[in-house]
């Protein structure tokens, strides 16, 4: 069995920084992709940062320059960096891996947590 866990969130003031943390755990497993995704209230969700098994990384533009994905292959950890917070960056953050289980295919999604940013 493969599980995700998510850590992280909270609240902060604009200009502030949080670090996101999110875990696979489990064995027979292989992560081709990992990324982030946030909702915003009243909005749909959107792709944040995302970065591949060979370390390839992609941004929304309007995170760019602010936010930085890595990951611990030895942890089978991502994080999400989030700098210069902004008003506009509060959402829910959800964690999303898409890996290989033994020869199945497996796409996991996090329950999310909250980020506010206060301005």
């Amino acid at each position: 069995q493969v599980q995700l866990e998510e850590s992280g969130g909270g609240l902060v003031q604009a200009g502030g920084s949080l670090r996101l943390s999110c875990a696979v755990s489990g064995t027979m497993f292989s992560i081709k992709i990992m990324g982030w995704h946030r909702q915003a209230p009243g909005k749909q969700r959107e792709l944040v940062a995302t970065i591949t098994s060979d370390d390839i990384t992609n941004y929304a533009t309007s995170v760019k320059g602010r936010f930085s994905i890595s990951r611990d292959n030895a942890k089978n950890t991502v994080y999400l960096e989030m700098n210069s917070l902004k008003p506009e960056d509060t959402a829910v953050y959800y964690c999303n891996a898409n890996l290989k289980y033994y020869s199945t295919n497996l796409d996991l999604w996090t329950q999310g947590t909250l980020v506010t940013v206060s301005s």
